[in-house]
């Protein structure tokens, strides 16, 4: 597990992104396409970025929404066969996505398949940044991706597919991580008792949270 008082800047974190052919793992829904970026000392790094056969067809409105074909999936490697380089991707990090259950479910439940399990602590820690915007972006009417990463300047390429979104999600966190700091709010334990207190309470934990600059230029390693 994160140490409470591990400082948020020198946390190492995974942000990731699923395509998948539905949304009930438990359905049987699999993963389509995987993308994870790493985040440090606030710089986002190269993706990591799969297409996957999820052994199953994918239906058409879902071809619609990602652009994914049967075609771009046929012969490339079905999940167990990139596991352990996920899992590798994952290790030592905190899983972070956009909404962080619907990945983790998708993520969990392949890793699990494959014979993995779930990835070893400290992996379990997960921050979600649709509850980052929420609590550091309080004046923003919708929290989607398309409409956090607009509001704070950041380039949005590729939607709806792993790489595009993930990478977006990674210079988001970067971004959300500062204003939380900006707000006195610096410490992995202070970060999650601060999502867990009801929004009319924040303003009494931290500091007036400054709206965010009309462009934001993150930083992106090779």
């Amino acid at each position: 597990m994160v140490s409470a008082d591990r400082p948020l800047r020198h946390l190492p974190f995974a942000v990731v992104d699923v395509e998948t052919t539905g949304t009930a793992p438990e359905g049987g829904d699999r993963v389509t396409e995987i993308a994870i970026v790493p985040v440090e000392d606030g710089r986002v790094g190269a993706p990591f970025t799969r297409l996957v056969d999820p052994e199953r067809p994918i239906p058409p409105f879902i071809t619609a929404l990602t652009g994914i074909t049967p075609a771009m999936v046929r012969g490339q490697p079905p999940f167990r066969a990139i596991a352990a380089d996920v899992a590798a991707q994952l290790a030592g990090r905190v899983f972070v996505a956009h909404n962080v259950s619907f990945d983790w479910r998708f993520v969990h439940g392949e890793l699990a398949r494959a014979g993995h399990g779930p990835p070893p602590p400290p992996d379990t820690a997960r921050l979600c940044t649709v509850r980052l915007a929420r609590a550091f972006l309080p004046r923003l009417p919708r929290r989607s991706l398309d409409h956090v990463v607009a509001h704070l300047g950041i380039a949005l390429t590729g939607r709806h597919r792993a790489g595009g979104d993930a990478e977006a999600t990674a210079h988001a966190l970067v971004r959300l991580l500062a204003l939380a700091q900006d707000a006195g709010v610096e410490q992995w334990g202070a970060l999650q008792r601060y999502l867990a207190t009801p929004a009319s309470r924040r303003r009494a934990l931290a500091r007036v949270l400054p709206d965010p600059p009309s462009s934001f230029a993150p930083t992106l390693t090779p």
